[in-house]
């Protein structure tokens, strides 16, 4: 059997694959088993932030791995000590003490644990269209029905407002209230971006109330937006920070980060067998390293403001808007994008879906200008546009 029908046979079967092999990635660019390139506007869903097999990400793995790979927190370990400090060192003001973890949807079950606790209350106020993972509290937080329906009932307290609707979010957040929770870009409800009014005076709505608020950062953080955590656009701070995707160069690897509204968190209420290993933390470390010395937030904020123009430029009669920050850019159609994604792979592009009708580009941040544009005069090709150039 090849590889396609391995996987068939011997899998649960829950995710709808693509007909491609991956085998193989540098930086932005990865091929398959028959040898051909594709630009990698997936990056492992905004992954592969500092690139594909990064030299010094796999350098660490490599001297981690000859050392020691698995060390349970009951222990202390220096790696886990290095990268707590770069976070230290890289997340919002405020946010100084932090939980490791193995995912995203981890990061998210523990800050809303951690938001109850520390306030002693139970409701939590989402958002519509917003995505937060698929384990039961997460998916309980996680706006699309599709996905909650046959898992009911979900963990209860749970209530979902209008995204930028500052008045409603204003409305849901009383006295009862343990935490909110936003992307401050969503990615799977569409790539909309927050505005700066709303994230604003739902900051302000959490503080008047005693609610605590949860800033989801897991696909938007490590320089994705151009800025290390999204929330720096808007400026506002977290009480709880959650993280995972672009932290560790690729190694699976969550975290949440706290500050001191949250106050201390009971011994042995959260724990986990696998987070904090030192093989994921050297990784996160050297990736951490790789984002601050390369300058790859503001690498992805010129880059990113480039895709957009080009974009723009290439004026589809298809194309019904452009939105997103740096490196996380969603295009959307006047019609189903699934069959664009597909001919653009066919064309050795790489392409995510965000919803019915958009694409989403979420590339390494390394990516260059040069293969930004095989990307838009791909795209052009796909959607029957002409293609020009930015300055036209």
């Amino acid at each position: 059997m090849n590889h396609r029908q391995i996987e068939d046979q011997f899998s649960v079967g829950v995710y709808q694959k693509r007909d491609l092999v991956i085998v193989r990635g540098e930086g932005a660019r990865v091929w398959d088993e028959a040898g051909r390139e594709y630009v990698d506007c997936v990056a492992g869903i905004g992954v592969a932030n500092v690139g594909h097999c990064h030299p010094a990400v796999v350098a660490a793995i490599q001297s981690q791995a000859a050392r020691l790979i698995t060390c349970n927190e009951i222990f202390y370990n220096d790696a886990r000590a290095r990268v707590l400090e770069r976070l230290d060192r890289i997340t919002p003001e405020g946010i100084n003490r932090f939980f490791l973890c193995n995912s995203g949807t981890e990061a998210v079950e523990g800050a809303i644990k951690f938001a109850r606790m520390a306030t002693g209350r139970k409701h939590v106020v989402a958002a519509m269209r917003g995505y937060h993972g698929k384990t039961l509290g997460s998916l309980s937080a996680t706006w699309e029905r599709k996905y909650k329906e046959p898992f009911a009932p979900l963990v209860p307290e749970f209530s979902h407002m209008p995204y930028n609707n500052a008045a409603e979010f204003e409305k849901a957040i009383d006295d009862q209230t343990a935490a909110v929770i936003l992307e401050p870009i969503q990615g799977e409800g569409g790539v909309r971006p927050a505005t700066a009014e709303f994230m604003q005076a739902v900051r302000r709505a959490c503080d008047e109330k005693g609610a605590l608020l949860i800033i989801d950062e897991i696909q938007t953080g490590f320089g994705r937006t151009g800025r290390m955590f999204a929330c720096e656009h808007f400026g506002i701070l977290p009480d709880i920070l959650t993280m995972a995707k672009g932290i560790a160069g690729g190694v699976p690897m969550g975290a949440i980060g706290i500050d001191r509204r949250v106050g201390e968190i009971e011994k042995q209420s959260h724990t986990s067998t696998f987070g904090g290993n030192p093989l994921a933390c050297a990784a996160a470390t050297a990736a951490i390293d790789v984002l601050v010395g390369q300058d790859l937030p503001r690498h992805a904020a010129e880059t990113g403001a480039y895709f957009v123009e080009r974009l723009r430029a290439m004026a589809s009669p298809r194309v019904r808007e452009i939105r997103g920050l740096g490196l996380m850019i969603g295009l959307e159609l006047k019609e189903k994008a699934g069959p664009f994604a597909q001919a653009l792979m066919q064309e050795g592009v790489l392409a995510l879906l965000a919803g019915t009708t958009v694409l989403r580009f979420l590339p390494p941040l390394v990516i260059s200008r040069e293969q930004i544009d095989r990307v838009v005069d791909t795209l052009a090709h796909v959607l029957g546009a002409a293609p020009r150039s930015a300055a036209e």
